[in-house]
């Protein structure tokens, strides 16, 4: 008897990840030229849901992504990755038409790589703003920072909860939550006893990033950034919000160089929710 013929990778079955699928994803991401970021991996997979597509032999995914919900107003797609191996077959696609039918009418975000922007424009996505990467070593200022800023707290989660709110226009408790255990550091600004912003330092590679960075102004920002440098001797790795170019242009001269940019993109929603004025740095890019 003849063995049945395999299936295209098209239509493998998309299936839910799980922790156990941790080393798999970190494969992919090593795969395909990124850190491993197992530490990351594990926090979205937490905080998310993931969906992959496994290797017919078993062996590894072929592709995967997770998507981070927060209720019915907005789910944001992250970690598109496919194997090199079975780039340009049409899997990527596959998948996020897959999420898209599991995510319904919740409108979504996500951040495209310029690889991966044809694909979510011919999927209805419409971009609605960029980040910029910028990677160095930070140089110290002379002069101490304007803002007084101090490492968090156990009972500042509710105030960050609270500041968080309307910057990102949606209830990001379960990921902020998870903060104190996942970062290496977590900074916050105060004056007079009210907090105005907040940012945390966590491992990529053999880089530390700043994410999230929430904060009232440009000053602000700056000396959460300028704080977290300050407790660490790895080089900085930052995703900003395009629109903050006094940050950017502050990075520069402090010795971190402009890399790869990314576009901000929104199905079923005309922009993101919040308030973009104070929202720095999204806490992971998780782009495709």
């Amino acid at each position: 008897m003849h063995s049945p013929s395999p299936l295209p990778l098209v239509d493998l079955p998309v299936r839910r990840l799980a922790r156990g699928d941790l080393v798999a994803c970190a494969d992919l991401s090593e795969d395909r030229g990124w850190p491993r970021d197992e530490h990351r991996w594990g926090l979205l997979l937490s905080a998310g849901t993931g969906y992959g597509i496994a290797e017919p032999d078993g062996k590894g995914l072929v592709a995967a992504c997770v998507v981070t919900s927060y209720g019915p107003r907005l789910a944001a797609v992250g970690m598109m990755l496919v194997a090199a191996r079975h780039a340009r077959q049409g899997i990527a696609r596959r998948l996020m038409r897959h999420v898209m039918e599991e995510t319904g009418s919740t409108p979504l975000a996500l951040y495209a790589t310029p690889e991966g922007q044809r694909l979510y424009e011919e999927l209805g996505f419409a971009q609605v703003g960029r980040t910029e990467r910028v990677l160095g070593r930070f140089r110290a200022e002379d002069r101490p920072a304007a803002v007084t800023t101090r490492p968090a707290a156990a009972d500042d989660l509710q105030a960050m909860v609270r500041l968080d709110l309307p910057v990102f226009g949606i209830d990001r408790t379960h990921l902020i939550a998870r903060l104190p255990a996942f970062s290496d550091r977590l900074r916050v600004a105060e004056e007079n006893g009210e907090l105005t912003g907040y940012a945390a330092l966590w491992p990529s590679g053999d880089a530390h990033v700043v994410g999230p960075l929430v904060a009232r102004d440009t000053a602000t920002a700056k000396a959460l950034v300028a704080a977290l440098a300050a407790t660490t001797d790895r080089p900085l790795r930052a995703d900003i919000d395009a629109r903050h170019e006094e940050l950017l242009g502050w990075l520069v001269e402090r010795g971190l160089e402009p890399g790869s940019r990314t576009a901000v993109m929104t199905h079923g929603i005309e922009d993101l929710p919040g308030d973009a004025t104070r929202r720095f740095a999204p806490l992971t890019i998780a782009t495709g």
